[in-house]
């Protein structure tokens, strides 16, 4: 399997390219990290409330046991400070949902933030990679073969989808040369086909 081109400047485009879709991602899933973390601070007014709420609620607590010793009344008294107790229980709860909620928005958030752009960026690369790969192997294995064979085959592929100002510029007539078997200009062909793919010519 071919990877990289053998040509110079096409696989420092290649490198080029990859680095530059290392580091799309990278950014992104840096963006991603950071809006967790701040969004993770956004909770923090929910940790007070918790703490507000069950200390507000221990303290209306002790204070209706204390209330309760008075004789006669001592129910009667503590009833405001149970009710004021159990107000500061559902601030205490209040405080923990927020905190849920914050939770789950700064897990969602930057798992959709950084997912979708890092998502399209190795689709694209792997989509453009994954067709100048299959490309490129084809031609290195025709390349490998014995001469004419191999050089017919790349010729034939460089006539089946090269620009036609390239095969020209190779042979006024690339077909007929290929058919009359014309030595130098499938060589030739097969040479433009290999530059086409970024891989060096074959040596002769």
């Amino acid at each position: 399997m071919t990877i990289y081109a053998d040509r110079p400047l096409r696989f420092l485009l290649q490198l080029c390219a990859d680095t530059a879709t290392a580091a799309w991602i990278a950014a992104w899933v840096w963006a991603g990290l950071a809006l967790h973390d701040t969004l993770s601070a956004l909770a923090v007014p929910g940790e007070l409330m918790e703490s507000a709420g069950e200390g507000f609620a221990e303290n209306m607590a002790d204070a209706a046991e204390r209330v309760r010793e008075v004789p006669l009344a001592g129910d009667s008294l503590a009833a405001p400070f149970t009710s004021v107790g159990e107000a500061g229980g559902a601030l205490s709860e209040a405080g923990r949902g927020f905190q849920e909620t914050m939770g789950l928005v700064a897990l969602v958030l930057p798992l959709l933030t950084a997912a979708m752009p890092v998502l399209f960026a190795l689709l694209l690369w792997a989509m453009t990679r994954a067709r100048w790969i299959r490309r490129a192997s084809g031609a290195a294995a025709l390349r490998s073969l014995p001469d004419e064979a191999g050089a017919s085959l790349l010729a034939l592929r460089a006539m089946a989808s090269a620009r036609p100002r390239l095969l020209t510029a190779v042979h006024p007539d690339p077909v007929g040369a290929w058919r009359a078997g014309d030595r130098a200009a499938i060589a030739k062909l097969a040479d433009l086909e290999l530059k086409r793919v970024g891989l060096r010519a074959r040596r002769r």
